[in-house]
């Protein structure tokens, strides 16, 4: 297992709201597959849909076994407190406090840690899959026979990459939230599988659908803090500075309406009072319900001089989650032998043009066990012998102030020209200077030898390009992608597939 930085800087220990689970004597399977599709904007796979929804429960269970500290309630089902989030139509969010996703990942980063079959490496990132054209250039122009043998990967700390031969490669690396200046996602996610599986050739679907979450804190010395759907599923409301509450206007669901329209309400409000953010109203909860449910988000605020019992917490959208990605099945694997792809990275259908809350750890979980069985299930392979990464007509860098500021302008312009509200004008000019940046990245990729910067810069740039040109495709407004020269919904619609051709392949 490979992590370009530490091995608990991952996403999974970002999300705080829960894991779905159908369990409730009031919920069924075919009403979580009802509220996925409706917060999907019909886009979602019901085929998806409805194989997860019908392994959460044993999901669940399997994780619980495996240590998961999740809130009890002993008259709950299989002892669990559930709770509610926006699109569900009942409570059905099983959590531990308001930090799921970091005691799922301590839980299974320790069971790893344990293994005596595992090998855990820090400050290792991979630069790029290993195919068979490495093997045989002659392969360029036979894509059908392409097949994954291994990755490249830069060992940080020695300054050197590693040719690493695998049977099997799971590309597990987020979403590219770091394409956009604000974000909730660490500063690992910069859609490094994405751009790996698409250069070597594999299918990507559904890029235009980058999911901002309403209420990031907005606050001088903390940009990236998500504050939890799950407060306003336990009765936070959002309110203008003057107090009015404004989300009964543009829904009858006002505050559990799906992210989107309450990210779109938000950025409405915003521009047309000329505000830096919005308030999140939560202190008719009571400071002993927070501090017994929210524990982490009223720790943080309280840091940083914000009583959130007694004052409401200033928020803004920020871009959150990406529903596309990588074209896999429900076993996680992709269009090329030997690569699959799981969570955040990959696309199966479950989350359509929107994803419904805290239907990420369901579909990690659920679809990370499905593709181990698959992996295990394939007959081993002996492995060819690998070429070595050529460095010998590349040099040092002379500076890296190219590569900071082409990040901080892509970042930048993704956010100004693709966020909430786009024009095919603004998509346009965002595609003209990608196609720059992307002509003066690659020149510095072939001429200096690479580093994290770099290549993370790479893998960006490419996923901004993804996303403007998916978007650009798209010719209706439809659940998290919001055109105003398109401002209808076509009467039906289909996910925007890119297929690379072979000849820019590289």
């Amino acid at each position: 297992m490979l992590a370009k930085r530490a091995l608990t800087e991952g996403a999974t220990a970002w999300a705080q709201g829960g894991i779905v689970g159908v369990l409730g004597a009031d919920d069924s399977v075919a009403a979580h597959v009802l509220d996925t599709q409706e917060a999907g904007a019909g886009l979602v796979d019901e085929h998806s849909a409805r194989f997860i929804s019908e392994h959460s429960a044993a999901g669940i269970d399997w994780l619980v076994r495996q240590g998961v500290p999740f809130t009890d309630d002993p008259e709950g089902p299989l002892g669990l407190h559930l709770t509610r989030e926006g699109g569900h139509g009942v409570r059905r969010i099983a959590h531990a406090a308001d930090a799921t996703g970091k005691a799922i990942h301590d839980a299974m980063l320790a069971r790893a840690r344990a293994h005596p079959n595992i090998t855990l490496r820090e400050n290792v990132m991979a630069v790029d899959l290993i195919t068979s054209r490495h093997l045989d250039p002659l392969q360029l122009a036979r894509s059908d026979a392409q097949q994954v043998h291994g990755v490249y990967a830069l060992d940080i700390d020695a300054g050197r990459v590693e040719t690493l031969p695998a049977s099997a490669v799971v590309l597990a690396t987020g979403g590219v939230g770091k394409v956009y200046r604000y974000t909730t996602n660490p500063d690992t996610a910069t859609g490094d599988g994405i751009a790996m599986a698409w250069r070597a050739g594999c299918r990507v679907a559904n890029m235009e659908f980058i999911q901002f979450h309403p209420t990031c804190l907005y606050h001088p010395d903390e940009r990236t803090f998500l504050i939890t759907e799950a407060l306003r599923g336990e009765g936070a409301v959002l309110r203008l500075p003057d107090g009015t509450r404004f989300m009964p206007a543009f829904d009858e669901r006002a505050e559990l309406a799906p992210r989107d329209i309450v990210a779109r309400a938000i950025d409405f409000e915003m521009k047309r009072h000329g505000l830096d953010h919005v308030l999140l109203d939560a202190t008719q909860l009571g400071e002993e319900f927070l501090k017994t449910h929210f524990p982490t988000i009223h720790a943080r605020c309280g840091q940083l001089g914000l009583d959130i019992a007694r004052q409401p917490i200033p928020v803004v959208p920020a871009a959150h989650y990406t529903c596309g990605g990588v074209v896999t099945d429900l076993d996680g694997r992709c269009d090329l032998p030997g690569l699959y792809a799981i969570g955040e990275t990959a696309y199966t259908g479950l989350h359509g043009a929107n994803r419904l809350a805290s239907n990420s750890l369901l579909e990690c979980v659920v679809l990370g066990r499905t593709c181990a069985e698959r992996i295990l299930a394939e007959p081993l392979q002996a492995l060819p012998a690998l070429p070595d990464w050529d460095e010998s007509q590349v040099e040092d860098a002379d500076e890296q102030v190219v590569i900071s500021h082409n990040w901080d302008e892509l970042r930048l312009m993704m956010w100004n020209y693709v966020g909430i509200v786009r024009t095919t004008r603004r998509l346009e000019r965002a595609l003209h200077r990608i196609d720059m940046l992307e002509g003066e990245i690659q020149e510095y990729y072939a001429n200096f030898r690479v580093n994290r910067d770099l290549l993370e810069l790479r893998n960006l740039v490419a996923c901004a390009e993804l996303v403007v040109r998916s978007a650009l495709m798209r010719r209706e407004s439809r659940g998290l992608h919001f055109s105003r020269d398109f401002p209808d919904a076509l009467p039906v619609s289909f996910p925007t597939v890119l297929t690379r051709p072979a000849r820019s392949r590289r």
